[in-house]
């Protein structure tokens, strides 16, 4: 079969092999396969995953000399089903798959290691046990999305966002604006959305960003300034304490650490913004710490590639938490694509073009340019050589 084959940085379209389902495995005809930014980090920086991965025991993750068939996001037609399957399933049938796959070396990440090939390719392997129909509603191109839209989704959920809180997205590439698209999703009222890129702002609005910001003019936390709601400074936060405490003190037949305690259940004692970091480059932890209001939660989705610093003493003077939101659970991923069924999510204005298997060298390259595209997807049967 026809792959796009990852060597020393390089990508080529080569035959390689054409695959066969083992034990518990579904053979699928890739309908369309997602570029994701972890793929063109992969390219040039393999070997610094590699070495991170292993540290927490996954040593098959590629390497500049491997030969890697790339691609984790992906839709597909059940094409075969190997040995103790369950055959769920008629031939013909779209589905998507979350990209871990059980083989003969063990579970393995499928589209970056060689050990399992991914989705830029004529067909992949899947796991039964992790693959699901999709809708008859759902566009092809839409499926295709499931999985960059099933990391949002649980990078919202870690950030335990309020209906009623607010929002924060800084950068809008295709991992922000999912984001900005699960908020939305999951009913968030205020989202505010900050990027360079005159292009990504645009998508951020069409994704349903309430507030889009060119950090270049305004910055994203100048409006916090302002609000009544959260606190911008240290002297505001002291001065909330006392002046609550001068009012509690003195309430008649209400103790004034029950009305604290009846406040925090309530969740009416002041907390800040959450806060997504979608860039993942060095110094971005250190400026939405030292800029962001007293409280925040920060949840990092962006993937730096490099050592990084913050200062510590200013995220505990301002009470901030971070997390880090990685990946995804199966019922996340199902999650998804019902909202892509019902029509909840709409993904649209992440899907800026789609090339053929030969176009894949040259959409990588396109990518890196924020103004022309966001998620370009692979159609393996297209002749397109260029988005």
């Amino acid at each position: 079969m026809r792959a796009v084959v990852c060597h020393q940085s390089e990508l080529t379209v080569e035959d390689v092999p054409d695959l066969v389902p083992g034990r518990g495995q579904i053979l699928l005809k890739v309908l369309r396969a997602g570029i994701c930014g972890s793929d063109l980090h992969a390219r040039h920086h393999s070997q610094v995953t590699h070495d991170t991965v292993a540290e927490v025991g996954y040593d098959d993750f590629m390497t500049p000399d491997d030969r890697v068939v790339m691609g984790h996001e992906f839709v597909g037609e059940v094409v075969a089903y190997g040995p103790k399957t369950h055959g769920r399933w008629p031939v013909g049938t779209r589905v998507v798959s979350l990209p871990l796959v059980r083989t003969e070396h063990g579970l393995q990440m499928t589209g970056l290691t060689p050990r399992a090939g991914g989705g830029y390719a004529e067909h992949v392997l899947v796991s039964e046990a992790v693959t699901m129909e999709v809708p008859a509603k759902v566009p092809v191109d839409h499926a295709a999305m499931t999985e960059p839209l099933a990391v949002a989704w649980h990078a919202v959920r870690k950030g335990r966002v309020g209906r009623k809180d607010t929002a924060v997205v800084i950068g809008c590439g295709p991992i922000g604006l999912a984001v900005i698209l699960m908020l939305k999703a999951s009913g968030v009222k205020n989202v505010v959305a900050s990027d360079f890129s005159a292009g990504r702002r645009e998508l951020a609005r069409q994704c349903g960003a309430d507030v889009v910001v060119d950090p270049s003019v305004e910055s994203p936390w100048d409006r916090f300034v302002a609000s009544k709601r959260y606190v911008t400074d240290a002297p505001s936060f002291m001065e909330l304490g006392m002046s609550t405490m001068e009012k509690l003190r003195f309430l008649p037949r209400t103790p004034w650490w029950r009305a604290f305690q009846v406040a925090e259940k309530l969740g009416a004692l002041p907390t800040g913004p959450v806060v997504f970091e979608c860039v993942g480059v060095p110094g971005i932890l250190e400026q939405i710490s030292t800029a962001a209001p007293l409280q925040s939660r920060i949840v990092v989705v962006g993937v730096c590639m490099e050592p990084d610093t913050f200062r510590p003493v200013m995220a505990i003077n301002k009470e901030h938490e971070l997390r880090f939101a990685f990946c995804y659970d199966p019922a996340e991923f199902r999650q998804v694509l019902m909202w892509l069924a019902d029509g909840t999510v709409d993904p649209s204005p992440l899907h800026t073009g789609t090339v053929g298997l030969d176009g894949v060298a040259t959409a990588f390259d396109q990518l890196g340019d924020p103004e022309s595209h966001a998620k370009i997807l692979v159609d393996p049967v297209s002749e397109a050589t260029s988005a």
